[in-house]
């Protein structure tokens, strides 16, 4: 019997099981996969790394020789915007680190089994069932044994696995349309001095405002590069991946000059229909973290943080409950936690649209809107105190409108 089981031992995972077992709790991770392995979201955004440090973790994900980051630069037909992520309304962290996710997330689950956090892993989750005051959750060790769990409280970090979701039928249609992503590593052999490895690269599509890329610098010279687009776009192409995303990144004149030498060496790999959304976010037995409850869109790196914070914010929570105290998941949890969500949601929405990237490319920008943006892309997303926070769509409808005349 334990005082918390968490399901994953991804980022959301490491963090919650490190704060929990800091306070003192017993905690064991079940984690499906064998570590490390392959993820994507490899850029991270600043407010990351606030979480990071409450979990004790800095020093470790300082010494995995990651690429530092410090923005954004937004490419379209040629031209381009930068955001410097030092330079925001948000008080905190302005750098981060863009990460091979196998190394990153072994280093957090690492820490975390340092702290005391007892991970299992290839234990693949059958059942998990509730009652008054317990959860049992049965899985499957990788000697092929049925093993019963007891805990007072489940975290479900599972990610795009979303094992609650499945099991107590929680899945709820997106409101995004069904979006594909292609993307592989690649030995970028990148000589343009225009390019920035400290910052992500994102470049709009030529014709087609809907569909972009992803170009995300490593310390070792490679990158990571991908495309997203709605699967009827990427149909018309060749049905070989590799083939159809080396298509794709020809068709931008400035990505494909920047990636002329690359050696494309590793599989293409595709993801389809990633955005999720569900019913419920938290009850007095269960709350899901990150991705195993919602999902948007990779457009603004968000998935990571989104996660991190709500480890944070339910370890906090579930500290309480475990001293007794009775506490509102709906209103402690899920309605701050979407705050911020809702807010990415606004621009991930009107970036695809065009209206946020109008305001990108707009080339008068006035310096303090320019921050308070920086501040969103930071991933500062829960900060009331930013006007694009409080009232994301409005604010952003009104930015486009004057950028627009």
């Amino acid at each position: 019997m334990y005082d918390v089981i968490v399901i994953g031992a991804g980022p959301s995972g490491a963090v919650a099981s490190a704060l929990l077992v800091q306070k003192g709790y017993s905690v064991i991770v079940l984690e499906k996969d064998n570590f490390p392995r392959f993820s994507i979201g490899e850029s991270l955004l600043p407010h990351c790394m606030e979480f990071i440090e409450e979990a004790g973790m800095t020093a470790a994900v300082e010494s995995g020789g990651f690429q530092k980051k410090n923005g954004a630069v937004f490419q379209r037909q040629g031209a381009y915007s930068s955001f410097d992520f030092r330079e925001k309304f948000t008080a905190g962290p302005g750098e981060t680190f863009q990460v091979k996710r196998a190394e990153f997330d072994r280093i957090l689950a690492n820490e975390a089994e340092r702290l005391g956090a007892d991970i299992r892993y290839q234990h693949k989750i059958e059942n998990v069932e509730i009652d008054d005051s317990s959860v049992t959750v049965t899985c499957i060790t990788p000697d092929q044994t049925v093993v019963e769990l007891g805990a007072r409280f489940v975290l479900d970090a599972s990610g795009f696995g979303r094992v609650l979701p499945r099991l107590f039928d929680l899945e709820h249609p997106s409101d995004f349309p069904v979006r594909s992503s292609l993307f592989c590593h690649i030995e970028d052999r990148i000589t343009n001095s225009k390019f920035d490895r400290n910052k992500i690269l994102i470049t709009v599509h030529p014709a087609h405002k809907d569909v972009w890329y992803w170009l995300i610098p490593f310390s070792d010279g490679r990158c990571s590069i991908g495309v997203v687009a709605e699967p009827e776009f990427l149909d018309q192409y060749p049905d070989d991946l590799d083939v159809r995303l080396r298509s794709i990144v020809v068709e931008d004149p400035e990505l494909n000059q920047l990636l002329c030498e690359a050696q494309w060496d590793t599989e293409v790999r595709q993801i389809t229909g990633y955005s999720a959304d569900v019913s419920t976010l938290a009850t007095a037995s269960w709350a899901l973290l990150g991705n195993a409850g919602e999902f948007l869109d990779p457009v603004f790196s968000s998935g990571v943080t989104i996660a991190l914070h709500s480890a944070s914010l339910a370890a906090k929570i579930l500290d309480r409950q475990l001293q007794g105290t009775n506490v509102d998941w709906q209103v402690e949890y899920a309605e701050p936690l979407k705050q911020g969500v809702d807010t990415f949601r606004a621009f991930v929405t009107a970036w695809y649209d065009g209206r946020f990237q109008d305001v990108i490319f707009y080339e008068q920008q006035s310096e303090e809107i320019r921050n308070m943006i920086s501040s969103i892309l930071a991933g500062y997303a829960w900060d009331i105190e930013n006007p694009y926070v409080a009232n994301p769509e409005r604010r952003l409808n009104a930015l486009w409108r004057y950028c627009s005349n």
